[in-house]
């Protein structure tokens, strides 16, 4: 019994075999996000809450990703993603925990609180993670399953939440109680991925403002704008989106409703998948006018309470997402420098969690003002605004260089071939 259990604490997950976990870690980065949203309207009912009081359970989410991503973004990048993941990960199964027995809304806070935290510790070394497990060469593949990866964990949370809430008992309850047991599978399978070296463990963490690499600056740029549009997106579709499915479906389901929003997050994970081959300037460029068409499509649904358009709009706005977050995430893996890519993809995420939870927070506001109508007008507009700084961010930059080996503003033209996991201290 020793021996075998000795044998189990020695046992490491191979290359493709971590690949995949690290990419399950990346989904349920979204699918935390987006569980809660299908829940509030049971706590608004039996609680008597406010769309305002709603709206702040909402924000605390990315408000609190935020704060941690700027705290502790580059940790990994001394203590290894593994730890940086379990530690992550438990934070997010406190959090579902909590949300499983809330009596009241102060837990709704609490539980959003841990969710944030679990979130900010292990969005950006999953992703880093993804890209350093991929075959040499690989970092465009890498990206494309990252995009897949949260559209699934999306898709995920709304379908198998609204059919739980729909046609289980405890609606409230049982969605989290699921969400728990996968997060303990998670949890489990990540204990066994690679531990870092010696050489990592000597380098000691310091807490410090957060930056960019010296020579990134312009990739950055034109990254964070495009992933913070692509995540404005869901301060609209998840937060209003569920209100205005209910309004134009006309259905009391919330699976049905939940299967509605879903098709975004189909949408986007096939089109991340498709779109891998594409230079990362195309698929912002591309990603920017789809996402301006859907909000378009949105704006003249909602006025004309047309079903067929906010499906339209919807799907149209998943490829949106979906380009705009990949052109972004590849340009960025290509001029991150490998020990330095957890601290670099933890800055991407804080721009666009701190847009989100912006926009997120006065659209909540508007929505108790004004009218549900009112705030979808205004989130598309912003969206559309941003869209249009992307487009021009991107023009702006230098054409991509013929070179294979390209100086940082040529970057965008695609991705240089990827560290290997071994140059970075993994081991099988």
């Amino acid at each position: 019994m020793r021996s075998l259990m000795k044998a189990a604490a020695s046992y490491t997950l191979g290359q493709r075999a971590s690949l995949w976990v690290s990419a399950g870690v990346v989904g349920h980065t979204l699918w935390m996000g987006v569980a809660p949203s299908m829940t509030y309207p049971i706590y608004a009912s039996e609680w008597h809450l406010t769309p305002t009081v709603t709206a702040a359970v909402f924000a605390v989410y990315p408000l609190v990703v935020a704060v941690v991503l700027s705290s502790f973004g580059d940790v990994s990048d001394y203590v290894g993603r593994r730890v940086t993941m379990l530690l992550g990960l438990s934070a997010s199964l406190l959090g579902a925990l909590i949300f499983a027995v809330a009596p009241n809304v102060t837990w709704l806070f609490a539980g959003r609180a841990f969710m944030g935290i679990g979130v900010g510790l292990s969005v950006a070394p999953s992703a880093a993670a993804v890209v350093e497990f991929s075959a040499a060469g690989q970092s465009k593949r890498a990206s494309s399953i990252t995009t897949a990866a949260q559209a699934l964990g999306f898709a995920s949370a709304l379908l198998v939440g609204g059919a739980l809430i729909e046609y289980a008992p405890l609606p409230a309850r049982l969605s989290f109680c699921v969400l728990c047991v996968i997060l303990g599978g998670l949890l489990l399978a990540a204990w066994f991925l690679p531990r870092q070296t010696a050489q990592e463990t000597l380098k000691r963490w310091q807490f410090k403002a957060p930056s960019i690499p010296v020579g990134t600056g312009k990739t950055f740029l034109v990254s964070a704008m495009a992933v913070a549009t692509a995540y404005t997106h869901g301060a609209v579709i998840p937060s209003l989106g569920a209100q205005v499915a209910h309004d134009l479906v006309r259905s009391t389901n919330v699976r049905t409703n939940g299967a509605a929003l879903a098709l975004f997050a189909i949408v986007a994970g096939v089109v991340g998948i498709l779109a891998r081959r594409l230079s990362s300037r195309v698929s912002m460029s591309l990603g920017a006018v789809a996402s301006t068409v859907a909000m378009v499509l949105l704006v003249v649904s909602v006025t004309e309470h047309g079903l067929l358009l906010f499906l339209v709009a919807t799907a149209t706005a998943g490829v949106g997402y979906s380009l705009l977050f990949l052109g972004g995430l590849q340009a960025l893996n290509a001029a991150a420098p490998s020990e330095h890519r957890g601290g670099t993809l933890s800055m991407l995420y804080l721009v666009a969690y701190l847009a989100m939870g912006t926009v997120a927070s006065l659209l909540g506001v508007v929505a108790t003002a004004w009218g549900l109508k009112v705030a979808i007008d205004l989130g598309a507009g912003a969206i559309t605004l941003l869209c249009g700084v992307t487009v021009v961010l991107v023009v702006s930059m230098r054409a991509p260089c013929a070179s294979v080996i390209t100086p940082v503003q040529c970057r965008l033209a695609g991705p240089r071939p990827a560290e290997h996991a071994h140059a970075v201290g993994i081991k099988e």
